[in-house]
């Protein structure tokens, strides 16, 4: 048994099953203890719900937090702290303020509450029936004024947009780089449209669970390999089970 980097998204990946929940923190926190096992939550999430999910649910203490769909990063998320290094590459062609004036124009988005904005993400929620011609026409509208943006759309419903070189799968690169892992002592886990990200940056073990949405399913019919797997057990279940099929416990 070798140390690995275990990251996973949490609404509907590894929170849903409080009974799979409590078996698996129990095979990570022994792993962590024994072989040096680094625990990473990637969410879309802010830290405000990701602090509220702490106190709902039993969560392992991470080693690191990828939160607002991969925007921010925490080393040590119980003090709010954001890694300056991570905020500083985000910053660097991001214009926030152009980016709303934009947005203001589309009726269709609706903005999602302010703890859910960040520094580096606008958020909002769009119906699933208008989805595709308005993120084609906000793409249209980003590139007439030379906006190099990200739009992420999960859940049907959730419109996040963001700089380009930010995501969950970069943020998780960006993490590797720190901790000295690479893609082979790494595996990702995830259930919906903002997880593509994880499963596509680079060729980290994956693991869908069993319950992923429509639209990551898709993706991953479209995008087979041999270092993904579709679960088929749900939530934290099918974590252990992809975690054993990959052997990494």
């Amino acid at each position: 048994m070798n140390k690995f980097l275990f990251i996973s998204d949490l609404d509907n990946t590894l929170v849903g099953d409080d009974r799979a929940l409590e078996k698996l923190n129990q095979i990570l926190d022994q792993h962590r203890l024994e072989y040096g096992t680094k625990i990473v939550y990637a969410t879309g999430r802010s830290l405000f719900l990701y602090q509220k999910l702490t106190q709902e649910k039993s969560l392992l203490q991470p080693d690191a937090l990828i939160a607002a769909v991969g925007t921010e990063v925490y080393f040590h998320p119980e003090t709010g702290e954001l890694d300056r290094e991570w905020a500083s590459l985000l910053s660097q062609n991001w214009q926030r303020n152009q980016v709303l004036e934009i947005t203001a124009k589309f009726s269709e988005i609706r903005p999602q509450p302010d703890s859910e904005q960040g520094q580096f993400k606008v958020s909002f929620n769009l119906n699933p029936e208008t989805a595709e011609p308005i993120i084609n026409q906000l793409k249209t509208a980003f590139q007439q004024e030379n906006l190099d943006v990200k739009l992420i759309y999960s859940g049907s419903k959730d419109l996040d947009i963001l700089p380009q070189v930010a995501d969950k799968g970069l943020a998780v690169q960006f993490l590797q780089n720190k901790l000295g892992m690479d893609d082979a002592k790494t595996v990702v886990c995830g259930d919906s449209g903002n997880d593509i990200a994880l499963f596509k940056t680079g060729t980290p073990r994956g693991i869908l669970v069993g319950n992923a949405k429509p639209e990551l399913r898709k993706w991953y019919e479209q995008n087979q390999t041999n270092y993904r797997y579709l679960a088929n057990n749900n939530y934290a279940e099918g974590i252990i089970e992809g975690l054993s099929y990959f052997q990494f416990i």
